[in-house]
Order: structure tokens, then C-alpha cells, then sequence
């Protein structure tokens, strides 16, 4: 088996529209939820969300291009084009039959999808729908559009498991290295989801906070007061690369992926399972996969949305797997700032769990108040500001509607 690792990264979140600021504002316990502008919350329960703040697509994109994608595709060429300038890769240097494209996405062209359907109603009977609306609304063209800016003629395709997609992504990605079939992979995912249908859809389900008088401590993981998540947006961006490809060629090494694990619930179409039956197996799973015992993992980079059952229900899978260990690790949701990016989670986050190494710290899970007497307050969530530890292995987890569960490990590159 080849080894993995992680070479280029990109961001752009509601608490940094690109790497570095994501970075900085993850350690600076930055909430990025604010009233939504993007249309008229009046009749709405929820009227907030974690949007991409000060964010323009002219400043990165032509508008001739934007014109043709729906924001989802948008958010990803941007952080894909950061993740490759970061990593320093040369395209012209590149066999470019060994270098893939593997994106995830929990919805896809979503404000497509509405925007065209309200404007076709007013028609009436006679349909009229833009010839760019099934290419701007499917799940699998963002990786199809970054494939074609660069020329990746490798694996390609789109992992779309809700909130588990990008973590697949990555998953599937460093298995396709992993296996010999590719030497470079961009692996991640996006999300523009903060629509009408989005909010609305969301908050129907009693899935949002409805914490509207103060939106930014709205998501407050393992609170006993949390009331739901936060809707995010944007984009991760990784570039996965065969050791020795990136070696040969003096590449920055940031990680090294060294572990992956999937499963599924089978019990619920939206709620975990209460004894966090899933959420525990998966990890397991990736830490046999990655040869590690449990007190080798100093940070989990939890799922953590602020749900009533879904925090109580990982914190009983980290017992689960890690025993006496749980005391031992730091635990914390980066949701709580950047709020849930469905799709994109997974990749922020283990961007985020990158970060962790890098900096020999953790970042926190802001906005905590109240313990909840429903969940282990021994354990160390890393609540409110970041801590200092050596941080060798991460475990980033993301779970998603339908039951999907996705688990990878990053480890320190240490040649």
C-alpha cells in the first residue's frame, strides 16, 4: 500500500475566505453566524446562518464563468485553485492521467434548483427553464469543472452522502492513491445551501436553532441549552499525493493520512443512533486501519452540531472506543464557528485537524455556558478558548442523514 499525503490545502468559511484566515480565525474562537442578507427572513423561524461574510465571486472568478455554475461549483474552483498554488504542483510536469478529481457535495446546485423553479412558475403552463440548469444543478459537475480547468484526466466523479461527502471524498481519494491507481487527487467539498428552501427545509425538520436574538452563540455544541445547528457555506480544498511522488518533487508535507473507516446507523433516516452504535464502529474501524492504538490519538474533530441527540450520541461512541483514553484527548466541534457546512464539513474540518498539528494546538468549542447532565462534563471538550498540546494524531468525524458515517485520521509526517 502507498503512503498518503496531504500537500495543499484551500478554505473558504464564514470564518475565512481562504486558508490562512480560516486558520487564524479557528484560534481565535471566531463565530461566523450572522442575520442572513441573501433574502427576506420576516416570515422565517430561523433567521440566521454562518454565510461567507465580505465574500464576492467577481474577486476570484470571471462573471462569464459564474454566469454558467451554480455557487457550489464556484466555491470549489476557488479552493481548489488555492489548494494547487499551495501545493506548489507544476500541471506541466503532471501525468496527467494519474491525477484525479474526487468532490463531495450534500446537495449540490441547491440555489439552482430553487431559483430556477420559482422563475419557471411564473410562466404559468408553459415551461421555460435555462439550458444550463441541469449542468449547474448536478451533484458531480464541480469536480467535472475542476478537472477541466486543469486537465486531470484521472478518477473523477462526486461523493454525495449528506454530511459524510467530503469526508468520502477524501476517504475514496486516498484509497485510489493508496491502491497505485493515481499519484495526485484533489480531494474536498462545497456547499451553498443557505437558500429560502435551505433555511426553510431545515428548520421544518426542527433541525435549526432558532436562537435569533443572538445569532452568534447560536450553535453551542454539548450546551444543555443548544437548540439545533447553524446552516453554513463554503468550500475545503485538499491535494493527496503518493509519498514518493511528493517527495521527488521537495513538496511541503502538512500531514499524512494514515487511516480511514466507514460504516452506516441502519436506524434512522435523520437520527443517530442513541447509543452512538455507528459513530463508534467507524472509528474503530479507521484506527485499526491506521495500526493505532487508542492512546495514540491526542485530538477528535468531533461531528458536534448542536443537536440534542446527536451530541449526546457521540460523546457515548468517544467512551465507547477510547475508555479511560476519553479523559486523556481533547475533543472539540469547530462548528461551533464556522456552523455545519453539510457537505463540506468533512473537509474544513480536517483542514482544521491539520491546523491542530501544525500549531501544537487545539482549536475550541466556542459558546459553551451550561454543562448538559446528559453528557460526561469530565471529558475535556476544549470549551471556549484553544489549548496548547502536542498534537501527533487527529481524528476528524463526520455523520450524515441516512446514517452515514465517516472517520479519517491525519497524522504528523515524520518521513
Amino acid at each position: 500500500m502507498k503512503r498518503v499525503v496531504i500537500t495543499g490545502i484551500g478554505a473558504l468559511t464564514p470564518i475565512g475566505l481562504n486558508a490562512k484566515a480560516y486558520e487564524e480565525g479557528l484560534f481565535a474562537g471566531k463565530s461566523g453566524a450572522v442575520p442572513i442578507s441573501r433574502f427576506d427572513t420576516t416570515n422565517f423561524k430561523t433567521k440566521f446562518a454562518c454565510e461567507l461574510t465580505d465574500f464576492n465571486v467577481s474577486d476570484y472568478l470571471d462573471r462569464k464563468v459564474t454566469r454558467r455554475i451554480d455557487s457550489f461549483s464556484s466555491y470549489a474552483l476557488i479552493v481548489a485553485a488555492e489548494a494547487m498554488e499551495d501545493s506548489g504542483l507544476n500541471v506541466d510536469t503532471l501525468d496527467l492521467d494519474r491525477a484525479g478529481v474526487i468532490w463531495g457535495s450534500g446537495i449540490g446546485g441547491f440555489e439552482t434548483i430553487e431559483s430556477d423553479i420559482e422563475e419557471a412558475a411564473g410562466f404559468g403552463n408553459t415551461p421555460r427553464y435555462s439550458p444550463f440548469l441541469i449542468p449547474k444543478l448536478i451533484t458531480d459537475i464541480a469536480p467535472g469543472h475542476i478537472s477541466i480547468k486543469y486537465g486531470f484526466r484521472g478518477v473523477n466523479y462526486a461523493t454525495v452522502s449528506a454530511c459524510a461527502s467530503s469526508s468520502h471524498s477524501i476517504i475514496n481519494a486516498a484509497d485510489n492513491i493508496r491502491l497505485g491507481r493515481a499519484d495526485v487527487i484533489i480531494a474536498g467539498g462545497s456547499e451553498a445551501a443557505v437558500t429560502k428552501a435551505g433555511i426553510g427545509g431545515f428548520s421544518s425538520m426542527r433541525a435549526l436553532s432558532q436562537r435569533n436574538d443572538d445569532p452568534q452563540t447560536a450553535s453551542r455544541p454539548f450546551d444543555v441549552d443548544r437548540d439545533g445547528f447553524v446552516l453554513g457555506e463554503g468550500a475545503g480544498a485538499l491535494i493527496l499525493e503518493e509519498l514518493e511522488h511528493a517527495k521527488k518533487r521537495g513538496a511541503h508535507i502538512y500531514a499524512e493520512l494514515i487511516g480511514v473507516g466507514m460504516t452506516a446507523d441502519a436506524h434512522h433516516i435523520t437520527a443517530p443512533h442513541p447509543e452512538g452504535l455507528g459513530a463508534k464502529n467507524v472509528m474503530k474501524v479507521a484506527l485499526k486501519d491506521a495500526k493505532l492504538t487508542n492512546e495514540a490519538v491526542d485530538y477528535v474533530n468531533v461531528h458536534g452540531t448542536s443537536t440534542p441527540l446527536g451530541d449526546v450520541a457521540e460523546t457515548k461512541a468517544i467512551k465507547g472506543v477510547f475508555g479511560d483514553h476519553s479523559y486523556d484527548l481533547n475533543i472539540s466541534s469547530t462548528k461551533s464557528m464556522t456552523g455545519h457546512l453539510l457537505g463540506a464539513a468533512g473537509s474544513i474540518e480536517a483542514i482544521a485537524g491539520i491546523f491542530a498539528i501544525k500549531n501544537n494546538a487545539i482549536p475550541p468549542t466556542i459558546n459553551h455556558v451550561t454543562d448538559d447532565p446528559n453528557i460526561d462534563n469530565k471529558l475535556n471538550f476544549t470549551f471556549n478558548k484553544p489549548q496548547e498540546r502536542k498534537v501527533d494524531v487527529v481524528l476528524s468525524n463526520t455523520f450524515g442523514f441516512g446514517g452515514h458515517n465517516a472517520t479519517v485520521v491525519l497524522s504528523r509526517f515524520k518521513g
